[in-house]
């Protein structure tokens, strides 16, 4: 199998659905490509019906293109990453793994437009977050949830108002970002530096206002983060978290107990937002991406410091922000039902607390006019006479 070929069944498969974000090349199956957050089989003319161990492993040696070092680190690591450009069609970040011995490979369609704030209908604190000077910002969810997406809308708003230096680091390079206000050097894990500590260390003598770094993976690139946040940086970064509580505990977490009355304090001091998201199906096809954000304030930093308790958890602490701008899961999955964009067994499916999400749904069904009860109607059963004869 030639790189025409491999890139011919590329092709066919990123046109075989709508909205297809990933293709899935598994020993075992067939050719399936994930289309609205389902995955589905692609029909090929010759079909393949169960891919062969022999076809995925030639089809990941052709997008690795004789690539040493990618060679080196899949055989040492079992797995590698790397970016592959399909002609003028599409950028993909790929993930080619070991499982059983036989290669599996999963690509990740990359836009090549890069969104604004208002293209996603992102809330209105990311608007206020390309004005922070310095600190710490971390966009976090599961893989796939959109941070990558979010993050290139926060950073074209930037390039759009700023004219600053930009360092990103990134694996590998999603959006490639025009010179506009500001100047952007985009880095890439494995091409341009080995790993994010060290890209990192090596940004902060590059002169740049604003640092993005791909993941926080370790506690090392945490700790130059931090430091490189309280000498006047902006640090844009990622988690795999679920919320903001998560986030902030996953950071002490890798640190000692002896280390974490400091890291407590370096993380009040530059902490500026903490942004959680997810996608959810969404009515009439496609997803709707669901937020929780936090921004800091007294209390935020009080809770950092000294951990959370009974009354002042950061979910509590969220719900009384309003004002600030800062919103729950559960508050913005009751508003996207409100508008139509989710229906309620959604809505309840990813709720974090459903009895509280349920009240809400209950509302908003309720001023609609809509039964709030599965109970269609009520009856006196007649034939029931009651008594100790009866």
């Amino acid at each position: 199998m030639k790189k025409q070929q491999v890139d011919q069944i590329l092709s066919r498969m990123l046109t075989a659905h709508p909205n297809v974000s990933d293709l899935n090349l598994t020993p075992g199956k067939p050719l399936q490509v994930e289309s609205s957050g389902k995955l589905t089989r692609v029909q090929m003319d010759p079909d393949f019906e169960r891919l062969t161990p022999f076809q995925t492993e030639i089809i990941a040696l052709n997008l690795i293109h004789n690539d040493r070092k990618l060679t080196e680190t899949l055989l040492r690591e079992g797995s590698c990453d790397l970016s592959y450009q399909l002609g003028t069609q599409a950028r993909f970040r790929v993930n080619i793994f070991s499982r059983s011995g036989k290669y599996a490979i999963v690509l990740r369609k990359l836009e090549t437009q890069i969104p604004t704030i208002e293209d996603l209908n992102l809330p209105a604190p990311f608007f206020k977050m390309s004005e922070e000077k310095n600190g710490i910002i971390f966009v976090t969810g599961g893989t796939g949830s959109g941070k990558s997406t979010s993050l290139a809308a926060l950073l074209d708003r930037i390039n759009d108002t700023q004219a600053v230096h930009v360092i990103t680091l990134e694996d590998p390079i999603e959006y490639q970002h025009p010179q506009k206000q500001s100047t952007f050097n985009q880095r890439e894990l494995g091409m341009d530096f080995d790993t994010f500590a060290s890209g990192l260390r090596a940004a902060l003598r590059q002169a740049p206002k604003v640092i993005l770094v791909g993941e926080m993976r370790d506690r090392e690139t945490v700790e130059i983060g931090l430091s490189a946040a309280e000498t006047g940086h902006l640090v844009l970064s990622t988690l795999h978290t679920v919320d903001a509580g998560q986030t902030i505990n996953r950071i002490l977490g890798m640190f000692s107990s002896q280390e974490e009355k400091q890291i407590r304090v370096r993380l009040a001091d530059t902490v500026r937002w903490v942004v959680a998201q997810r996608l959810l199906p969404k009515t009439g096809g496609g997803r709707v991406a669901a937020f929780e954000i936090m921004a800091s304030n007294l209390r935020v930093r009080d809770t950092i410091l000294n951990g959370e308790s009974e009354g002042k958890t950061y979910n509590e602490i969220i719900m009384a922000g309003k004002p600030q701008g800062m919103v729950t899961f559960d508050e913005y999955i009751v508003s996207l039902f409100r508008e139509g964009k989710i229906d309620e067994s959604v809505a309840m499916a990813y709720a974090s607390r459903k009895d509280m999400v349920g009240r809400g749904l209950d509302s908003i069904k309720s001023a609609r006019g809509e039964s709030t009860t599965q109970i269609d109607s009520l009856e006196i059963d007649r034939g029931y006479k009651g008594g100790p004869e009866s």
